[in-house]
């Protein structure tokens, strides 16, 4: 099939944006890639080929042109501002919209709508939903509502559908949170590692903190103030091998860390743990580049923050965030545990 005969053609000749996500082409006598939409000058069909990426693309030796860069950063721009709109309808509906709602306003298909609003924000409009919803729940208990006021708030419309998802939204029971953690079990221990005393606590979710310091009293009071209310229940033989585990993890973090965390933070703290969670072992990134990823490139200051409000060290590796000019920065549990976990990740 020659590529007149080729459907991503006719796509170039309509300047189609719909396609840009799709694939770009090579122009074989200029030597740059273009995407579908490009205002530049049609080249002979015989002159180009097609690639899915541009970093194919780039791999075949070839470059982008000065009009693609613009298109890429106007069509960032537009992506940018489709999911922005996005999340604003899911964080004021009273029912979360679907999917397809989401993309039909966005003018984009299902899949590429998805595949658009993951890669900037770092989860599912599905998840962005639920984790808005999670937030809201969070907030209207804390703020002394009733258990019917605060899952009406957050858009579910029956109790039933609430009580469904009561537990992986808050990790307990709806009136156990509101009563800051009544009736629920924590249960931890205390152990020693090469950074000094690592306590690990679990609840039915799962790893919900993994704390480092010098002194373990302050490691308990810290998980005591993080779940004023609940039950705090020392570990048995068998939670040893948890603890066991993390520590292997800290010494080694090439073995990885296969274990079920409880996450519990807002919408965009959520993000912003993900993004850290993508990082390489051996790898840093700076805060910059962690608002870069998660679409939010002015909020570096509020990936600090969340930074700063992770409970759970080296699962979490926010010790692999920089300065911008690869300095170390600030660290809940000390800068200088920071730099050995980085250099113990480096070898």
């Amino acid at each position: 099939m020659n590529n007149e005969q080729d459907p991503r053609w006719a796509a170039i000749v309509a300047r189609d944006a719909k396609a840009d996500a799709l694939f770009v082409y090579g122009v074989k006598t200029t030597g740059v890639y273009c995407r579908p939409s490009s205002a530049s000058r049609l080249p002979r069909a015989e002159n180009i080929e097609f690639f899915d990426t541009p970093t194919q693309a780039e791999a075949a030796g070839y470059r982008p042109s000065k009009r693609a860069c613009g298109d890429q950063t106007q069509l960032a721009m537009h992506h940018a501002q489709l999911v922005a709109d996005a999340c604003r309808q899911l964080q004021q509906a009273e029912t979360p919209p679907g999917l397809e709602a989401l993309a039909r306003r966005a003018g984009l298909s299902s899949f590429h709508f998805h595949r658009v609003f993951k890669a900037i924000t770092g989860l599912t409009p599905k998840g962005y939903a639920s984790a808005v919803r999670s937030h809201k729940v969070r907030e209207g208990l804390k703020e002394q509502q009733s258990v019917t006021e605060a899952l009406y708030d957050a858009g579910f419309n029956s109790n039933s559908r609430f009580y469904e998802s009561a537990d992986q939204l808050l990790g307990m029971k709806p009136s156990d949170y509101k009563a800051g953690g009544t009736n629920s079990e924590i249960r931890f221990a205390v152990g020693e590692c090469s950074l000094g005393a690592i306590l690990v606590a679990q609840s039915q979710r799962g790893v919900c903190a993994i704390l480092l310091g010098d002194d373990p009293d302050k490691l308990l009071r810290d998980l005591q103030d993080q779940f004023p209310k609940a039950e705090l229940v020392g570990a048995d033989r068998g939670f040893e091998q948890l603890i066991a585990q993390v520590v292997g993890f800290v010494e080694a973090p090439a073995l990885g860390l296969d274990l079920p965390l409880d996450l519990r933070g807002t919408a965009f703290q959520e993000r912003v743990w993900q993004a850290l969670r993508e990082i390489p072992v051996g790898s840093t990134a700076s805060y910059a580049q962690i608002a870069q990823r998660i679409g939010a490139p002015k909020s570096f200051r509020a990936v600090a923050q969340a930074c700063g409000a992770n409970h759970l060290a080296v699962a979490i590796p926010c010790h692999r965030v920089v300065r911008s000019n690869g300095e170390l920065s600030g660290y809940r549990w000390g800068v200088e545990r920071k730099r050995q976990l980085l250099e113990r990740e480096r070898q």
